[in-house]
């Protein structure tokens, strides 16, 4: 029996990046790859040898590693790596908290979606750590939970996101800018903590990539509060609210697509 070919990939922490990660195997030749959140696997299942260095430098383009594995077991992280996503799941966690308070304060949607997102890549990534060694049935029925429970909050969000379309009171421009601020430098700690896990300089290319693509959220709540400074209007929060809210449950709806397809492969 030939080996099956599995990567592990650094820097997959939500649907999204699940998503970007499979488009970019498939764009270099890869007929059916498979992605797991819960043990942040790629498994290309009859991929030609010759492929798989076309196939790393698309994942890695796209902002993300990937470590080859040997063998068909469950994968365990390296002591050092799985240290180092423990660090990334209290930061996205702990600030994921602070912004949700943050943005009750300010009164500002935007925020709390951002805050929602947070916490979801912070419970995917805490997902991938203690999940590792688990039967593959209870991995996916765990992410699929969660997937569910990350929707219900999105759709919350943008629901009374909506509501605050008609009523509600003035947002504190400044403290929804700050709190933009802080969440870029998180999102810019998380990639230095991943840095050292990345190999090689296309790696570290990836590593920018990967804190980019978060940051342009954080930039967005930025221009947003900016935007209700110097307008005195909650427009621009409530866009970026809802624009936030979006994407996550595209994430959340990538999550449970990804876990229903791994309990079907269980059974």
């Amino acid at each position: 029996m030939s080996e099956q070919i599995r990567y592990r990939v650094i820097g997959m922490d939500c649907g999204s990046c699940a998503a970007k990660v499979e488009s970019a195997a498939r764009a270099a030749g890869a007929r059916d790859p498979e992605i797991s959140l819960s043990t942040q696997e790629l498994r290309l299942p009859g991929t030609p040898e010759a492929l798989l260095a076309q196939i790393e430098q698309s994942v890695t383009e796209a902002g993300y590693g990937l470590e080859r594995l040997r063998g068909t077991g469950p994968a365990h992280l390296d002591p050092a790596y799985r240290r180092a996503l423990w660090i990334v799941v209290v930061l996205n966690l702990g600030y994921g908290i602070a912004e949700a308070v943050g943005g009750y304060i300010a009164g500002s949607q935007a925020l709390k979606a951002d805050a929602l997102d947070f916490l979801g890549d912070g419970l995917i990534t805490l997902l991938a750590v203690i999940a590792t060694g688990w039967r593959p049935a209870w991995r996916a029925r765990t992410a699929l939970m969660q997937g569910i429970f990350l929707a219900l909050m999105g759709l919350g969000v943008i629901g009374n996101t909506a509501m605050k379309v008609f009523t509600g009171a003035p947002v504190e421009a400044g403290i929804m800018g700050v709190m933009g601020l802080i969440a870029l430098v998180i999102n810019v700690a998380a990639a230095l903590v991943l840095m050292p896990h990345r190999k090689g300089d296309a790696n570290l290319r990836a590593v920018w990539l990967f804190s980019r693509n978060d940051a342009i959220g954080n930039a967005a709540i930025v221009v947003a509060a900016l935007a209700v400074g110097w307008t005195g209007q909650r427009w621009p929060d409530l866009i970026t609210a809802f624009a936030i809210a979006g994407l996550f449950l595209h994430s959340a709806w990538i999550i449970i697509r990804h876990a229903k397809r791994e309990l079907r492969a269980a059974d």
